[in-house]
């Protein structure tokens, strides 16, 4: 049952939930088509108990590389393992040149989480080790929608395509996390969720973290997975794009889309 306990829990909500409880809006589809991108939107309303799903289909069964989603459940093994001691812990920049500045110097986790420096998470992954990296996959059923997640580079796995995961795998991961439900301490938990907050004003709370890579066949894939707070009230989000053009400014999209379709569903005024 621990196997089961995890991410596959957003399956399981979404297919035992009835049919009104969860609701397709195929109009939100017009976000993707605005930005000549397909993709999918998932929003869980806590409360209510509700889904509302841009393609419920595709919700289930599209599954992708996490990319720096992924950056999550490296934090939490990290964290829980002692290999970080905190959000502020440095690990030194490698000293090679990168395209993103920002990668180019000595960050704390907090930094790197931030920015989603990939080398410094990479190093954290090598630090952890391939066996202890296993184990927690198998213990989370992490990515297990088609099957047992298994290393190949443990450096590199969820940036390769050798293993993939639902929106529904997402979105189960994202409500408990924050509900303290996964088996990690809860200082481990509240330390990636503070580091996930990325705007916080007297309408609301987002906190997310994003992802970026590529299909096999080259098409640019995003994510951007969190929850949104409004009167204290959390509601699980997980939006996944993608894009055959390799013009396409991804990461700007990706947020376009994201902020496009909460504001639609009357989120970010403070009145939910």
């Amino acid at each position: 049952m621990r196997y089961l306990s995890g991410f596959v829990f957003g399956l399981l909500v979404l297919t035992s939930c009835s049919p009104n409880s969860v609701k397709e809006e195929k109009d939100l589809e017009k976000y993707f088509s605005a930005q000549q991108v397909t993709g999918v939107f998932g929003l869980f309303d806590n409360a209510q108990g509700s889904f509302i799903l841009s393609d419920r289909k595709r919700f289930k069964d599209s599954a992708y590389l996490p990319a720096s989603t992924f950056k999550v459940v490296n934090a939490l093994i990290g964290l829980e393992t002692g290999i970080v001691k905190d959000d502020s812990t440095v690990i030194p920049w490698d000293g090679v040149t990168r395209k993103v500045p920002e990668w180019n110097q000595d960050l704390s986790m907090y930094r790197a989480f931030r920015v989603s420096d990939v080398p410094w998470f990479q190093e954290l992954a090598r630090r952890i080790g391939k066996d202890t990296m296993q184990h927690w996959l198998d213990t989370l059923g992490y990515a297990s929608r088609y099957g047992r997640a298994v290393i190949n580079r443990k450096d590199s796995f969820w940036l390769d395509n050798s293993i993939k995961i639902t929106p529904d795998e997402q979105l189960g991961l994202m409500k408990k996390l924050y509900f303290n439900q996964l088996p990690f301490q809860r200082r481990t938990c509240d330390i990636v969720g503070r580091m996930m907050l990325m705007e916080d004003n007297t309408n609301y709370r987002l906190s997310y973290k994003t992802g970026w890579g590529n299909a096999e066949n080259g098409d640019a894939l995003a994510w951007v997975v969190g929850w949104i707070e409004e009167n204290k009230h959390p509601y699980f989000f997980v939006l996944q794009l993608r894009s055959a053009d390799p013009n396409a400014d991804i990461t700007a999209i990706r947020m376009k889309v994201l902020k496009g379709i909460l504001e639609e569903l009357g989120f970010m005024k403070g009145k939910k």
